[in-house]
């Protein structure tokens, strides 16, 4: 309690109550400017704890309901936070694939606006994804581990990558799936991870410097099943990806999800060369 009571004018070494005692007015001439701030502080606070008697709807308990987050989270020792990634692979070993519907704000530091979209993700480990957006923008991200294919709707053309190798498209694609596959993420990034109420929150940080030219942070966090609800990307031009996830499921994914064949018509570059 000890910011709010700094903030009304009181000591931090008072003891809190609901009923503050009646002040001693300090009648010496020094004092007297001391004590006219200390009556107002006081009078503050007092409107703070019993806002009926002025007519203002600001409850004690909406307070500390908006700081309650953070004196919940509690960091992970590096002990508990590996005994958490174990247990998260344990789980996600038994059920490789995941699907779930998605949300996604992108923040563009050269636009005023941010651009939305929503959609389907699907993954199948260790490195298969398919991503379908919807909206104004539509496009079908397709990836089998060796290809990947992105196919724009609205324009008939679709691109092709390869994969491996040492593509400069690696680092991206791994950052994308970092989420939904966190195999091995150690030597991948430096973690740092907190337990909060409703589930953990992970903050990772990429250590070679391909990924890092790519991706400043990210954030991933997780409810207390281990589903990814939410994660946050910031690029190091200070773009901004937050994504949230609904709807998981570990039900079985066909193999033909992760296979594309661009419709007839359709125009295909490969902007990286073959």
């Amino acid at each position: 309690m000890h910011a709010p009571l700094a903030c009304f004018g009181a000591s931090p070494r008072q003891s809190f109550s609901l009923y503050p005692r009646r002040l001693r007015l300090n009648r010496s001439p020094g004092a007297k400017n001391l004590c006219g701030h200390a009556s107002k502080n006081l009078k503050m606070f007092n409107t703070f704890l019993h806002p009926r008697k002025t007519g203002r709807l600001v409850p004690l308990f909406l307070f500390l309901s908006l700081f309650a987050p953070l004196l919940q989270a509690e960091p992970l020792s590096p002990g508990d936070l590996k005994a958490l990634l174990a247990r998260i692979r344990e789980k996600r070993a038994a059920a490789p694939q995941v699907q779930a519907d998605f949300q996604e704000e992108k923040t563009v530091h050269l636009l005023n606006k941010p651009i939305t979209s929503s959609g389907k993700i699907w993954f199948q480990s260790p490195n298969k994804f398919r991503r379908e957006a919807k909206g104004n923008a539509p496009s079908i991200t397709v990836s089998d581990g060796h290809l990947l294919w992105i196919y724009y709707p609205n324009f008939k053309s679709a691109e092709k990558y390869s994969l491996g190798k040492r593509s400069p498209l690696d680092a991206g694609i791994s950052a994308i799936t970092a989420s939904l596959n966190l195999e091995n993420v150690e030597a991948t990034y430096h973690i740092t991870g907190t337990k909060e109420a409703d589930g953990y929150q992970l903050q990772l940080q990429p250590r070679n410097p391909s990924m890092k030219r790519f991706l400043q942070t990210f954030s991933i966090r997780m409810n207390n099943e281990f589903q990814v609800v939410r994660t946050d990307m910031v690029q190091p031009n200070g773009d901004r990806i937050v994504t949230t996830y609904t709807n998981e499921s570990r039900a079985s994914i066909p193999t033909s999800t992760f296979e594309f064949t661009p419709p007839a018509g359709t125009e295909i570059t490969t902007p990286l060369g073959k």
